[in-house]
């Protein structure tokens, strides 16, 4: 059965009995862009496209993407199927779209690594890493930190040791694809079944470290500037690509901004990123201490002893302030929604 390559086990074929019963077979996203689907099912790869009832009854973030486990009915003589349902997700990696909008959006889903790629040398950026590890912890999958282009730095040591300190538990590998550097350690995450995202900023290696490990070159690759190590957006759409070893792993268009955005408790989504401050402040005065000028504040002590960069305290202060807002402007938008509703109901009732 081809989707089993895919990742498809037991577990999920027992979950399917229902829709068996209606007439339709299970099938994974492979690539989504701008709603037309290529999908693997046990036929093969079809052309999918959103049922109208799909399409319509499901919120933006429950709309079928890369990653995702659907229903699917094929379409008679013809390469297609039409998209019924989505199932379960065991992780989904959610930021929140670009600009003054409030919305977030699902990159992928249903993956057990979550690959974050920065390069070793002009990109560089403690800071934006606690960005895409809070990000990562968020998923519910396994975050891995890839420094990437090792060849390209004369202080790797320095670096690792830099990230290390901010990284608790999460593995570090340092790799160049060009040398070969490190390479084998990323093979190992690659095991029959499993599933791994791929995310970092433009020309940071993403496609040059796919094509590594595929062997092949697969994904496009533009050189990145020796100014700035910005690259153009070489890898345009989400794509889920087999390896032949086993494994699986999902590109992602390189990203110039990553906007956090969670649907747990803010304090929550922070708590594995900045692990030695949740566990200093468990020794705080106050349980709702805000680490600024309180007495008996544990985190501040950490700092004064040097225990705790200070830098790490600012940046857990801003990515809270930056989660608070968003949670802020969605409580709103969900108020302007229900009022929106009632006024609905309210004329509804009044025209009988």
């Amino acid at each position: 059965m081809i989707i089993n390559d895919y990742g498809w086990n037991e577990e999920l074929e027992q979950s399917f009995t229902t829709y068996y019963s209606k007439g339709l077979i299970p099938a994974r996203i492979l690539v989504e862009h701008r709603g037309i689907y290529r999908v693997v099912t046990q036929y093969g790869e079809l052309e999918g496209f959103n049922s109208g009832k799909l399409y319509y009854e499901a919120s933006k973030d429950l709309l079928p993407t890369v990653g995702d486990w659907v229903a699917v009915t094929p379409v008679n003589g013809e390469e297609k199927a039409i998209i019924k349902k989505v199932l379960p997700r065991k992780s989904k990696f959610i930021r929140k779209i670009a600009g003054n909008t409030t919305e977030g959006q699902v990159v992928a889903t249903n993956f057990d690594y979550v690959f974050i790629v920065t390069s070793l040398n002009n990109n560089f950026n403690v800071k934006r890493l606690e960005r895409y590890l809070t990000v990562a912890w968020d998923s519910g999958a396994e975050p891995v930190i890839i420094l990437s282009k090792a060849d390209l730095c004369d202080n790797v040591n320095d670096r690792l040791a830099e990230v290390q300190n901010i990284s608790f538990g999460v593995n570090v590998h340092v790799i160049s694809s060009i040398s070969g550097t490190g390479i084998h350690e990323i093979k190992k995450y690659f095991s029959e079944g499993k599933t791994s995202v791929v995310l970092g900023s433009s020309g940071v290696g993403k496609s040059t470290l796919i094509n590594t490990l595929l062997g092949e070159e697969v994904m496009m690759v533009n050189e990145a500037r020796e100014d700035d190590d910005r690259g153009r957006h070489t890898t345009t759409h989400r794509e889920l690509i087999i390896l032949k070893d086993g494994g699986m792993i999902i590109d992602t268009p390189g990203m110039r901004e990553i906007g956090l955005w969670s649907e747990g408790e803010d304090e929550n989504v922070l708590t594995d990123t900045f692990s030695e401050i949740n566990a200093l402040s468990e020794n705080c005065r106050f349980r709702d201490c805000t680490h600024t000028n309180e007495p008996g504040c544990a985190v501040l002590n950490a700092i004064k002893s040097g225990e705790l960069d200070e830098e790490r305290l600012k940046s857990y202060k801003k990515l809270k302030r930056e989660l608070i807002f968003i949670e802020s402007k969605k409580n709103a938008k969900l108020k302007l929604e229900e009022k929106r509703k009632m006024k609905a109901k309210f004329k509804q009732y009044r025209n009988r």
